[in-house]
């Protein structure tokens, strides 16, 4: 998704819209990447490219799956061990956690298109609506694409917004 998010129609539109931006953000900090860069620490913090996107999509299933749509996801939620967001798993691929990415991003357009009203509660915690889960989806997304800047241009100088440029480019041709 370009610099600036396209027009919106609503809140709702608006409020996916932007988490969406921040999702290509994060997956546009891959590309080009084999598996073992992506898996590679390269600064002081044990974070990785890979294992934000894995962390991404795991809480934004938890988030809005189970605490949304309220539907079970065993294994992840509840949460057995939070580390396990972060670690590459046997058989896990870059490219699979993108996937897994992208399908966790359909689930939660379809599960918000089908909820009335954004000021609703979860079904997880009646004090938390679902807009509020989007605006913290939006900015933990956002921070952690931000983490990912850092390591990508540690570990080989490639900029965000290069990055991001080619992939847009690459969504919008595939």
């Amino acid at each position: 998704m370009p610099l600036f998010a396209r027009q919106v129609t609503d809140e709702r539109d608006g409020l996916l819209t932007s988490l969406a931006q921040q999702r290509d953000s994060l997956m546009a900090s891959v590309r080009g990447l084999t598996d073992e860069q992506a898996w590679a620490a390269p600064a002081a913090s044990e974070l990785t490219l890979a294992g934000l996107i894995k962390h991404s999509a795991r809480a934004e299933r938890r988030w809005v799956v189970a605490g949304v749509a309220g539907r079970p996801l065993p294994g992840l939620w509840p949460i057995e061990n939070w580390e396990d967001d972060f670690r590459l798993a046997a058989g896990e691929t870059l490219a699979g956690l993108l996937s897994y990415y992208a399908e966790t991003a359909g689930q939660t357009q379809q599960i918000i298109a089908e909820v009335a009203d954004l000021g609703q509660p979860t079904s997880e915690d009646p004090g938390t609506s679902v807009r509020w889960v989007l605006l913290h989806l939006i900015k933990e997304t956002a921070r952690h694409a931000g983490h990912a800047d850092i390591i990508r241009e540690t570990l080989d100088g490639q900029h965000a917004d290069r990055l991001t440029e080619a992939y847009d480019a690459e969504q919008a041709s595939g």
